[in-house]
């Protein structure tokens, strides 16, 4: 069993969700919160399996929650979930340790299989998102940010995701959701494109910026 941890200020759609979670008969909602401190304190006393973060929320919003849930405890699995497909929120929602970015427009389908990718170590993305990301993919490495030029820097000297959330101090599912990110921001489908591609731009060890 799926133990799902929901955060979101509006009461109605808290419901919505919990029904559409429950009714699938592998996961279950353990515990809601309608605000980001609420979430933070429910996610220690409750250790959920998957934590579906609203971003946008009176108070401590839901970036500043994800952020201080993955401080307390590096393996918590934060999937932002909003109505929005913002570049620079969804990159936000990554940077403070969230794995994965969904809609509430999802379709029910897509919403219930994130949860399950995110429980299983995989990094949901939806499409929207993906495609908000990718539109922008011929940025060149400055707008990278400074986390995933650290990461697509040791990816280039040939590191595990494990060395690598080992060496900059984060879980491996966050490196796993800052390389689903870089792939998309950069134009590549693997590892191995991904280091060519530090190489060409300066991020591989013994070039002009990754030394």
């Amino acid at each position: 069993m799926i133990r799902v941890l929901l955060v979101d200020d509006h009461r109605l759609l808290r419901a919505g969700l919990e029904s559409l979670l429950t009714s699938v008969g592998d996961i279950s909602v353990v515990a809601t919160a309608s605000d980001g401190g609420e979430a933070v304190e429910v996610a220690v006393a409750v250790q959920p399996d998957v934590i579906l973060m609203d971003l946008s929320m009176p108070g401590m919003g839901g970036i500043e929650a994800t952020r201080r849930i993955v401080e307390a405890n590096p393996d918590a699995v934060v999937v932002a979930l909003t109505a929005f497909s913002d570049r620079e929120l969804v990159l936000d929602a990554i940077d403070a340790g969230a794995v994965g970015y969904l809609l509430k427009d999802a379709e029910p389908d897509e919403l219930v299989g994130g949860v399950r990718a995110a429980a299983r170590g995989d990094s949901p993305i939806a499409a929207k998102v993906a495609r908000a990301l990718i539109s922008r993919h011929v940025e060149t490495n400055t707008k990278l940010t400074d986390r995933e030029r650290e990461v697509l820097g040791l990816v280039a000297r040939g590191m595990a995701n494990k060395q690598i959330g080992r060496a900059l101090g984060i879980s491996e599912r966050t490196v796993k959701a800052h390389l689903t990110s870089i792939f998309n921001r950069i134009g590549v489908a693997d590892r191995t494109e991904a280091a060519l591609w530090a190489q060409r731009n300066g991020l591989a060890p013994g070039t002009a910026s990754g030394r």
